[in-house]
């Protein structure tokens, strides 16, 4: 093991944060300086999102079969940086449409592969320890480069981002290139423990393992709930007059869950061998119910500290757990990457169906006026995740009716107000 390669793999991982989502949440403004629709946008970004998730499968086979590892992972770097920079001199529907595809597959690519040197270069004895450090620098490279992209595109404009994009590949592929290609063991980064192993078993072996399919499928459940907890936090303040910017609270939220992830990353992976995996994981889990709790209590502006506190324990923990629990699991499969993959695969796609989810809830539950009126009546509880709408009794708006005007739009006598209103069983 030597300690110039983990050094090196640190700092890409530092610098690969910015890389690997293309130009991230400046890509709608981007576009919208450039007249575009807002539905247009959604579409295409969703177009890569769905490109990126069909190519994660593909992704960790290919891991697993690639004797050239650093090669791989600084073409797909180079791919994104140029797709993306072609942003800049054409905003035409085909040309964003193949940025984001090319985009998408190529950020699915660069999961496994961190994985994969990772393990290649500690086996498995020294894979939670490196992991935990790995996460701690991306989380660090995320904040960073959020902190300068923000003052970049103050002073300079999004234009600038394409720049600062341009410099992080750069300092990615010098990085890799620290990295030597001696130091990395290719049958170990697949899982095998020695060259002399046995054939390797089909792909097909990871979809009749059992252990790997009940973690897919839990942390699939743990996303399709988590993802739309923040953009709904996000919307109650778009939606409530007096309170924080929109855009400022969105980047504050960004900020604590990543500071909260870095010393969370490093705490868990020196703790894995003392609690066990399922252990870590399993508060991982249980953290999402409270963070859901807090986040219905009350929407007051500060709450959003502990309920982001919160998500980068969750996410630290898992960040760090998963991945090495993976390896366990796999462990002389020969399938290590190809098993991240599919756990990748599954998350993807719990967090991909956890806004339509969320969304048709809050349709139908009226969340937004739901979150007004706790901000009126502080009536909010937080039974599940989501809440039952309040209905108030005939004395109850009596005695509001008596203490001022009715809100305007009604009419006293006439149309009543929405928390009066019957269910939607009881008007049929």
């Amino acid at each position: 093991m030597s300690l110039r390669s983990l050094r090196a793999l640190c700092l890409t991982s530092f610098f690969i944060a910015d890389v690997r989502d293309g130009l991230g949440p400046f890509l709608g403004i981007f576009l919208t300086q450039r007249h575009w629709q807002a539905e247009d946008i959604g579409l295409l970004m969703t177009v890569g999102g769905v490109a990126g998730l069909l190519a994660t499968l593909p992704a960790g086979f290919i891991t697993d079969t690639s004797r050239h590892k650093r090669v791989l992972l600084a073409g797909v770097c180079l791919a994104i940086t140029l797709t993306t920079l072609l942003l800049w001199f054409s905003q035409k529907t085909s040309v964003v449409a193949l940025s984001q595809v090319a985009s998408g597959i190529c950020a699915a690519f660069v999961g496994p592969l961190i994985a994969g040197i990772t393990l290649g270069l500690t086996r498995q004895r020294g894979f939670s320890a490196q992991m935990g450090k790995n996460e701690a620098f991306n989380h660090a490279g995320n904040f960073f480069t959020a902190l300068i992209a923000g003052a970049i595109a103050w002073y300079w404009g999004i234009g600038g981002i394409f720049i600062l994009m341009a410099c992080t590949t750069l300092f990615t592929l010098i990085a890799l290139l620290a990295i030597r290609s001696s130091d990395i063991d290719d049958d170990a980064a697949r899982g095998l423990e020695s060259a002399v192993t046995p054939a390797v078993p089909g792909f097909a072996i990871l979809f009749r393992h059992t252990p790997l399919l009940i973690a897919g499928v839990t942390l699939m459940l743990f996303h399709l709930a988590n993802a739309a907890l923040l953009p709904m936090l996000s919307m109650r303040i778009a939606a409530a007059p007096g309170h924080l910017n929109p855009g400022l609270f969105a980047a504050a939220t960004v900020i604590i869950s990543q500071v909260v992830m870095i010393p969370v990353a490093i705490r868990v992976a020196g703790s894995i061998d003392k609690y066990g995996y399922w252990r870590c994981i399993l508060l991982a889990l249980l953290i999402m119910p409270i963070r859901a709790a807090l986040a219905a209590a009350s929407d007051a502006p500060a709450m959003m500290v502990p309920v982001q506190i919160l998500d980068g324990l969750a996410a630290g923990i898992l960040g760090v757990a998963v991945p090495s629990f993976i390896v366990s699991l796999l462990r002389g499969s020969g399938h290590v990457n190809a098993g991240q993959s599919v756990v990748m695969l599954m998350q993807g796609a719990g967090a991909a169906m956890s806004p339509a989810l969320t969304g048709a809830i809050a349709g139908r539950y009226s969340f937004a006026t739901r979150l007004r009126r706790a901000e009126r009546y502080r009536a909010g509880r937080a039974d599940s995740v989501v809440a039952q709408r309040p209905r108030c009794s005939p004395t109850r708006c009596r005695r509001r009716s008596a203490r001022g005007p009715v809100k305007k739009g009604y009419r006293s006598g006439g149309q009543q107000p929405p928390c009066c209103l019957p269910d939607r069983g009881e008007r049929r």
